[in-house]
C-alpha cells in the first residue's frame, strides 16, 4: 500500500476530515491533500506531525522500507564532528532540528517523573496487610510493569504508548533475582534475567528455582559483560587480576546481580575474598551507574556490560557473554500488558533502537526461548 493512500484510511478510520488532521498536525489542508493523492512525498517534519496526530510511528504510516531522508540539525553541548556515527536524540526546535548527543549523563533519563500518585497512610484495616493507601494524581492508567537491570528496557515505553489503546510503562531497576522475586510476589509483569544457572544456561534454570507457578522465557537483548575501566588505566590493565595487583578500587553491583556474580567468579579464580578488594561493599543498582561511577573517577574499575562501557566512553575488557531474557509468569502470560509487550518486541522501530546502540545484540529480541518454564517443587 503507498504512503498516501496509508495516510487517508488511517485518517477516515479516526474520523477526521483531512482539515482537522492538518489543524492537528500544524500543517496545511493541501499537505494533506498532497500527501493523500501522491502528489507529493511528506518531508520528515510534517511525517512526523502526520504521525503524531494519528497515534502511530512515522514507519506505520508511511512505511520503513527506504531510509529517512537526512536532515540538518545543529549540535547541542559538543562540537559536531566528534558526533559522527554517535547515536543522538532529534528534535524539531522552531524552524531546524537539533541533536542532542546520547553519551555520558544523557544516555539515560535523569530528572523528575510524573507520579500517578501520593501516598496518605497505610491500607487495609487498622493500617494492617503491608500495604498503602494511595490518593491517585489523575485516573490510574492501564502500565506495564517490568523489573531488571537492561537500560535498554525504557526503549519499551514509546512502542507501547503509540499502541491503540495506548499502554504506559515503568521500569524498576534492580538484580535479576530481585527482578524474579518481584514477579513471583506478583508485583511486577515481567522479569528481566540475566542469571546463569546451574548448567551454564541462562534464564530457564533460574526460573525455573525462583517461580513459583512457572511461565514462559521471550528473548530481549544480548551483551559481553566485563571489566569496566578509565581509559587512561586501560594500558597497565589487561584483565582482572592487573586490576586488583594494582589495587584500583573497585564500585560493586547489589546482591543478586549477575555482574556481582562475575566479580565474585573472578575473586574466587584469585583465591581472593571481597574485602581483599577496596570499595567492595560500594554498591550501585544498574550497570550504567557502574559506569558513571568509574567514568566520575569515584572508582577504578567495575564490573558491567560493555553498551554502558561504550555509552561512557570507557574501556572494556570481555569476561563473558550473556544473553538478557524477559520472564513471565504464568498468571501474566495473558494479561493485557504483556500481550502489548509482545506485541511490541517485534516491531522495527524496537528493534532498530537495540540495534543502534553500540554492543547490543538485538538479535534474541521477541524470540521464545521457552514457551513453558516449569516450577520446580518450592
Amino acid at each position: 500500500m503507498i504512503s498516501g493512500a496509508r495516510l487517508r484510511l488511517a485518517r477516515q478510520a479516526r474520523g477526521f476530515s483531512q482539515q482537522q488532521l492538518a489543524g492537528m498536525a500544524g500543517v496545511s489542508r493541501q499537505a494533506v491533500s498532497a500527501v493523500e493523492s501522491g502528489q507529493s512525498d511528506p518531508s520528515l517534519r510534517v511525517a512526523l506531525a502526520l504521525a503524531q496526530a494519528l497515534g502511530m510511528t512515522v514507519e506505520e504510516l508511511f512505511g520503513g522500507e527506504a531510509a529517512a531522508p537526512t536532515v540538518t540539525a545543529r549540535p547541542v553541548g559538543v562540537d559536531a564532528v566528534r558526533l559522527l556515527g554517535e547515536r543522538v536524540t532529534l528534535a524539531p526546535v522552531g524552524d531546524s532540528f537539533v541533536a542532542l548527543p546520547l553519551a555520558g549523563p544523557t544516555v539515560s533519563k535523569a530528572g523528575f517523573l510524573p507520579a500517578g500518585g501520593l501516598i496518605t497512610g497505610p491500607g487495609g484495616p487498622g493500617g494492617s496487610g503491608g500495604q498503602l493507601t494511595v490518593q491517585p494524581i489523575g485516573p490510574p492508567r492501564t502500565t506495564l510493569v517490568i523489573a531488571g537491570c537492561d537500560p535498554a528496557l525504557p526503549l519499551l515505553e514509546e512502542p507501547l504508548g503509540l499502541l491503540e489503546p495506548p499502554i504506559a510503562f515503568t521500569w524498576w531497576p534492580c538484580g535479576s533475582r530481585e527482578a524474579l522475586r518481584l514477579a513471583d510476589d506478583g508485583l511486577v509483569h515481567v522479569a528481566g534475567v540475566h542469571l546463569m544457572g546451574e548448567s551454564g544456561g541462562y534464564a530457564t534454570g533460574p526460573a525455573a528455582e525462583l517461580l513459583a507457578q512457572g511461565g514462559e522465557v521471550i528473548g530481549f537483548s544480548a551483551w559481553r559483560e566485563g571489566l569496566v575501566l578509565r581509559p587512561d588505566l586501560a594500558l597497565d590493565v589487561e584483565s582482572f587480576a592487573d586490576a586488583v595487583r594494582a589495587g584500583l578500587r573497585v564500585v560493586n553491583r547489589e546482591l543478586g546481580a549477575e555482574a556481582r556474580s562475575v566479580l565474585d567468579r573472578e575473586l574466587t579464580g584469585l583465591e581472593l575474598a571481597g574485602d581483599d578488594v577496596p570499595g567492595y561493599d560500594t554498591v550501585v543498582t544498574g550497570h550504567l551507574q557502574v559506569a558513571d561511577a568509574v567514568a566520575a573517577g569515584l572508582a577504578g574499575f567495575g564490573v558491567a556490560s560493555e553498551p554502558a562501557a561504550l555509552a561512557y566512553g570507557l574501556a572494556f575488557i570481555p569476561l563473558a557473554a550473556e544473553r538478557f531474557d524477559l520472564l513471565i509468569p504464568a498468571e501474566q502470560v495473558s494479561s493485557r500488558e504483556v500481550q502489548a509487550l509482545i506485541k511490541v518486541l517485534s516491531s522495527r522501530w524496537l528493534l532498530d533502537q537495540l540495534a543502534s546502540l553500540p554492543g547490543y545484540d538485538a538479535t534474541p529480541c521477541g524470540q521464545a526461548v521457552v514457551s513453558q518454564v516449569r516450577a520446580q517443587a518450592h
